[in-house]
């Protein structure tokens, strides 16, 4: 038996329906805030990926491989930010440049709930704005995504790079050759725990450090109170001025709190990062993202600050059906199916391509009895069966069946339309 290859999935129709829906809800929202969408391709130069996302992610992480017929080394997107990086730098658009993606991206990670090796994001980036206006308005949105699903208990967790250099590089003396390591240690804190961390970070740190960190680590809450802690043992530190602006721009109604234990695992973040949680179930970040305003430069393009934000659909799908947000109820969009009988097919067929200017339309494609046709559409759960038989064909009617209901209704075909209008929704 032939088997998908591990952590990549099909999809069933009705995980497919409900997928796509959750989709268009997105997009909705990043085009409410006027975010465009653009598309790049799955396919990258392995020298466009190799380098922006850590050690690991080029040694275990990224799928790259050689062309077969040629000598050139190609990669699968990682993400969609820096496809956006590369994109962006050989164009010049007004600006802000405000884009939305959703699409698929391959990461070579361990399979669990909630993470996968192939998965789709769903991003939002604005371009060309060094303000925290920016930012801010990328939060908003996120937690306005979030709303529009109604899911409960949802916080935004806010944290600086400059702030961390500020303190674990200048404050607590971090190496610089040791410091990404202390990062994608500190990353994996939801996944680890405190103290599996701290251990992990002994055999690197001196236990002096170690322990300022796991004090630093435990700072999350209100800007003020956090803040407040840290220059007082720190002083006054770059990007604190920013944040509290930031914090001030954010839309009302957004659950945002300041989280020194919130690194963010890419290195091309130069600015504030932010990932959105909801309390149960305990799935991780279901999004985030954060200032990378070096990352076009780096491409041989205009030095033009960015800040985005990814929402992770996997996550936000598996926590919206463990807790009933998400139901897995609709097997089909087909919102009629004509059964016919007698020798009716012609008939049913004819009904079928009037009908498709205003619906969704099946009809029997296998020459069944009425029972069989009858059976499929109760597995497929379609709502309304028109059945038409020689007698309906002659008097040129249709018998129309509600099956939530069981009312039956005999009408005459000029009408049928306009009748099935009032009660399709």
């Amino acid at each position: 038996m032939f088997q998908n290859p591990k952590g990549m999935r099909d999809f069933s129709p009705d995980e497919m329906i409900l997928r796509n829906s959750v989709f268009r809800q997105i997009e909705s929202v990043f085009v409410k805030y006027g975010f465009d969408p653009i598309e790049t391709p799955v396919l990258e130069y392995w020298e466009t990926l190799k380098g922006k996302y850590g050690q690991e992610a080029d040694s275990h992480l990224l799928y790259h491989f050689k062309d077969r017929w040629g000598e050139t080394e190609l990669a699968l997107r990682y993400d969609l930010t820096v496809p956006l990086a590369r994109y962006m730098s050989s164009r010049r658009m007004p600006l802000p440049f405000k884009r939305h993606h959703i699409g698929r991206v391959w990461r070579h990670e361990n399979p669990q709930r909630g993470r996968y090796r192939e998965f789709w994001q769903c991003d939002a980036d604005i371009v060309g704005s060094d303000k925290p206006e920016a930012d801010a308005e990328i939060i908003s949105l996120m937690s306005a995504v979030m709303d529009s699903f109604k899911f409960p208990d949802t916080v935004v967790k806010i944290n600086d790079r400059r702030l961390l250099k500020g303190i674990f590089e200048n404050g607590i003396g971090i190496a610089q050759n040791k410091i990404l390591t202390v990062y994608r240690e500190i990353d994996k804190l939801d996944k680890l725990g405190l103290k599996q961390v701290t251990q992990n970070l002994k055999q690197v740190l001196p236990v002096s450090q170690v322990n300022q960190i796991a004090d630093i680590l435990q700072l999350h809450g209100d800007l003020e109170d956090v803040l407040s802690g840290v220059e007082a043992s720190f002083g006054e530190l770059d990007g604190t001025s920013y944040l509290r602006e930031m914090f001030d721009r954010l839309e009302k109604g957004v659950m945002a709190r300041l989280d020194l234990s919130l690194v963010r695992g890419l290195d091309y973040y130069t600015g504030p990062i932010f990932e959105i949680n909801i309390r149960e179930p305990k799935l991780g970040s279901l999004g985030g993202g954060g200032r990378y305003d070096e990352l076009i430069a780096r491409y041989g393009g205009p030095d033009l600050p960015a800040v985005g934000s990814s929402i992770g659909v996997e996550r936000l799908i598996d926590a919206g059906l463990a807790i009933g947000i998400f139901k897995l109820d609709q097997k089909t969009l087909t919102d009629i199916f004509i059964a016919a009988m007698d020798g009716a097919a012609d008939y049913a067929i004819s009904i079928a391509h009037k009908l498709r200017k205003s619906f969704n339309v099946q009809t029997d494609l296998m020459q069944r009895n009425l029972k069989k046709q009858l059976d499929y559409a109760d597995k497929k759960g379609i709502e309304f069966v028109i059945i038409v038989g020689e007698k309906e064909k002659k008097a040129k009617t249709a018998v129309l069946v509600e099956k939530r209901t069981g009312k039956r209704h005999e009408i005459k075909l000029i009408g049928l339309e306009a009748f099935l209008k009032k009660l399709v929704k």
